[in-house]
């Protein structure tokens, strides 16, 4: 569900005339409370952000604001336990929230949104980074003859969690209060999910994160060099050669997976990055434009204002004000 608001589907029933949910989200919507209640333990009300857990894939995310993000994913699973989100690729808007979880299979310039976070009842999400050696691991054991090369899937899904994994999320972040149990039980737990993503409705595009020869995996290497040299000149046609494919074949897989062209992919990463040396260094607009590529400062500037919403030095002060 992409489109459908979390809070529409949590209105259970208190009259004849409202619509029951179905007994695995009720499970699973109460399943995440008690995920909650785990994670609440573990963050702070006095900040928001991100924890890294002692499980070194492991992090929790707390929010107790309403606030946007920018952030580049890496291929990843992360399921919202409290609260609800928004994500924004491209020109694409995508709804979540209690008991669903998201898979990014290659590395996306994406906007994220907190929509329902406050003090009293803070955004609680786990993420998982998810390593491409130990599915490919899995696949081969479980569907050693599945050909998935010819297919391309967007690199980003959303879907319902089961209970059964919302289980597992569970029995991982409660091995955080017996440490001594980490080494041992952690990956036999996060293997399970892995099993469990492979085999749920977005087994695909999971399954492309590791599958060797994929035109999936093939777009995300080609991501990973943009990613490295975002700031030099884009040639499309040396990426494509890169992909074995045809520069029409690499320009629509590409776009295929990243719902945007690798020009639009590439000036993202340009603005995103540009944004974050504005923060962290006493630099200018125009000093920031050159650093990331840009030739014309008055175009970094149209396109700086068209994707954060204000130009350069208005957006960085309100920023830094926050």
């Amino acid at each position: 569900m992409t489109s459908k608001t979390l809070s529409h589907e949590m209105a259970i029933a208190t009259s004849t005339h409202r619509e029951i949910l179905p007994i695995q989200r009720q499970l699973a919507i109460a399943k995440c409370a008690e995920l909650a209640a785990l994670i609440e333990r573990h963050t702070s009300s006095e900040r928001s952000g991100y924890y890294p857990t002692a499980i070194d894939p492991l992090a929790f995310v707390r929010c107790d604001t309403s606030k946007t993000i920018q952030d580049v994913s890496e291929p990843l699973f992360a399921m919202v336990v409290q609260g609800e989100k928004n994500l924004s690729l491209s020109e694409e808007d995508f709804q979540y929230g209690v008991a669903q979880y998201l898979v990014t299979s290659v590395d996306l310039p994406l906007s994220v949104c907190m929509i329902e976070a406050t003090p009293d009842q803070p955004y609680l999400g786990l993420k998982l980074n998810l390593d491409p050696a130990q599915l490919c691991e899995i696949i081969v054991q479980t569907n050693p003859d599945i050909n998935t090369r010819e297919n391309s899937v967007r690199g980003l899904c959303i879907s319902n969690a089961s209970p059964s994994l919302i289980d597992c999320a569970i029995r991982l972040t409660e091995l955080l209060d017996t440490p001594q149990d980490i080494p041992f039980l952690a990956p036999l737990i996060i293997r399970e999910i892995y099993y469990r993503l492979l085999t749920d409705e977005q087994g695909e595009a999971v399954r492309q994160v590791a599958t060797f020869g994929s035109n999936m995996q093939r777009i995300a290497d080609v991501i990973k060099q943009i990613k490295t040299e975002f700031a030099q000149p884009l040639r499309v046609e040396e990426l494509a050669e890169q992909a074995n494919m045809s520069a029409a074949s690499f320009h629509r897989h590409f776009k295929a997976v990243t719902s945007m062209s690798p020009l639009q992919y590439q000036k993202h990463l340009r603005l995103m990055n540009a944004r974050q040396i504005m923060l962290a260094e006493a630099i200018d607009a125009t000093q920031a434009a050159y650093r990331v590529g840009y030739e014309s400062t008055s175009q970094f500037s149209r396109e700086y204002s068209r994707m954060f919403g204000a130009p350069p030095i208005r957006d960085i002060e309100r920023l830094r004000s926050v």
